[in-house]
């Protein structure tokens, strides 16, 4: 891979990883009527809802030409993604897609926390070049704090389900999930630093965190 396309690969991860999730919120919002109107709502989210399928497999080739590889979780998520996006569309009930990233969530944090107890750091797999250095013992701990914070997303998300519209819940989405996130990438830099990661490498770690399904 080119230095450039290294360069530019952590950012460009987090495009495919958020931008269907923008194009998503998008569509919704320029088609969701202003008043309470259930068959003009059930129309904003399947036209959303479509729109979020074909960015997603965009998203998805994009990774592959320019990054030169997909990574195990942009799979899972865009098949969830396409699989629960045409159950919401034949089905007209936007359920289907806000359980997506619950069944995602839970998913990787169980399988994390599973290769932690087995002494398997899993995250290993999927992030070996972005942190350089890093010993077992500092791979097992991040593994197993990635696996409880997907864990907690399972939650929150569940939580902002049960208590949100669709509409506001989409926004959380952006708002919520993509902050938390970055919040919990930055707590995890002591510990890294800790355990071998080199003060060259603490950038990248900002910039190549796992994705956490849009």
């Amino acid at each position: 891979m080119s230095d450039s396309k290294k360069k530019g690969s952590g950012w460009l991860s987090v495009a495919v990883d958020y931008g269907p999730l923008l194009i998503f919120l998008g569509v919704y919002r320029y088609y969701a009527p202003e008043e309470a109107e259930p068959i003009a709502e059930i129309a904003a989210v399947v036209r959303g809802t479509l729109a979020f399928m074909v960015a997603a497999v965009a998203a998805l080739a994009i990774s592959k030409w320019r990054l030169g590889k997909v990574s195990p979780m942009l799979w899972f998520s865009t098949a969830l993604i396409v699989g629960f996006g045409a159950l919401t569309i034949f089905f007209g009930d936007p359920t289907f897609v806000q359980l997506k990233p619950t069944i995602i969530y839970c998913g990787f944090g169980i399988a994390l926390l599973a290769g932690w107890m087995m002494g398997k750091p899993l995250l290993k797999t999927l992030l070996a070049a972005a942190f350089e250095g890093l010993s077992d013992e500092g791979w097992l701990k991040l593994s197993r704090n990635w696996g409880f914070f997907f864990l907690a997303l399972a939650v929150l998300n569940e939580g902002l389900r049960a208590y949100l519209d669709f509409g506001d819940w989409l926004a959380a989405k952006l708002w919520v999930f993509l902050p938390v996130s970055f919040l919990f990438t930055f707590s995890q830099i002591p510990m890294l630093l800790k355990h071998g990661l080199s003060l060259e490498e603490k950038d990248e770690v900002l910039k190549d965190e796992p994705p956490t399904g849009s």
